[in-house]
């Protein structure tokens, strides 16, 4: 099928549980109102918990239930349902989900690339050692990423290409991104897309970074952002801006401070202590850029994903 994201019959259930849900978050009573965000224990997410740490949801009358999961792929049908209220997801899922009908929207920004070249939170690398050098010497080879055909296959393909390969010619393998180092090591794969901390264990244990495909697609691309339903929007549009406002609050915190971003990862994540204080931090703009999602869509079409260029501007709370 085109779409992994979705299958034509989960999009449809997902639409009629979404036609009969409840939107928006519950009051208890005293005003407070509870909402439930999806999330990844990982370390774009530490905006959403300096948030919640820092009062910025209690402070508009909310209280934020994070429930993690394994990705997109169960975040959108749970919020296009209404068994979520937010989550996040990267922009390639949300863009599919949109193609394919489901109603979700963008309300506050994520994460974004650091937009330096060596030095981005995610990274394809080698095994200690590889005959391979560069992103054109990804040709031929078998390149691992956490989700085929979605956002990490379609900006290694773009490296690839920038740097006068054939990007048809590079195969990709479905891994978890946590036994990516093992695989990688046991060269049971040419090459993995890694993200933090996964790359920072990596190159500790002697693999080499080959390309930057996030900071190769657009030097401030916008990775992923928090989206809630067309429905509550419709239904309860003080809450979604109450939830924009809070998030734009913890963005703001985590990009001013690093220490704390690093404290909190000790708290909703496994990563060890040492590790913590070794991984590379995302960039946590509190404006999306919406250019940057617009080279994603254009490669998105060019590679196969989608049968024409998604409408970005359309997954915007603001585009109505």
């Amino acid at each position: 099928m085109r779409h992994r994201l979705l299958s034509a019959a989960a999009a449809a259930a997902a639409l009629a549980l979404a036609a009969s849900a409840c939107g928006g978050g519950e009051d208890d009573g005293d005003g407070r109102r509870t909402i439930t965000v999806g999330a990844i224990p990982i370390v774009d997410l530490a905006p959403l918990h300096l948030a919640v740490d820092q009062g910025f949801f209690a402070d508009r009358g909310i209280e934020a239930e994070i429930r993690n999961m394994s990705g997109g792929a169960q975040a959108v049908p749970s919020v296009a349902s209404g068994d979520l209220d937010f989550a996040f997801g990267n922009v390639t899922s949300l863009l599919l989900a949109r193609d394919a009908g489901l109603p979700l929207k963008v309300v506050a920004n994520g994460a974004a690339t650091t937009g330096e070249q060596g030095a981005d939170v995610s990274a394809v690398v080698v095994p200690e050692g590889s005959p391979i050098t560069s992103a054109e010497d990804l040709e031929g080879a078998t390149v691992a990423v956490n989700n085929l055909e979605n956002i990490g296959d379609t900006t290694v393909r773009n490296s690839v290409r920038k740097a006068g390969g054939d990007p048809t010619r590079v195969g990709f393998t479905e891994l978890p991104f946590p036994d990516m180092p093992a695989a990688l090591e046991n060269e049971e794969v040419d090459a993995a897309w890694m993200a933090e901390p996964f790359l920072t264990t990596s190159l500790e244990a002697g693999a080499t970074e080959v390309a930057s495909n996030f900071v190769d697609a657009h030097p401030k691309l916008t990775m992923a952002t928090y989206f809630t339903s067309e429905q509550v929007l419709s239904e309860d549009p003080e809450l979604a801006a109450d939830f924009t406002a809070a998030m734009e609050e913890g963005l703001a915190y985590a990009e001013d401070n690093p220490d704390e971003v690093r404290r909190i990862l000790g708290e909703y994540t496994e990563i060890a202590p040492a590790v913590i204080e070794e991984i590379r931090l995302p960039s946590f703009p509190t404006d999306i850029n919406r250019e940057s999602i617009r080279t994603i869509a254009d490669l998105m079409e060019e590679d196969g994903l989608v049968e024409q260029t998604p409408d970005v501007d359309a997954l915007f709370a603001d585009a109505g």
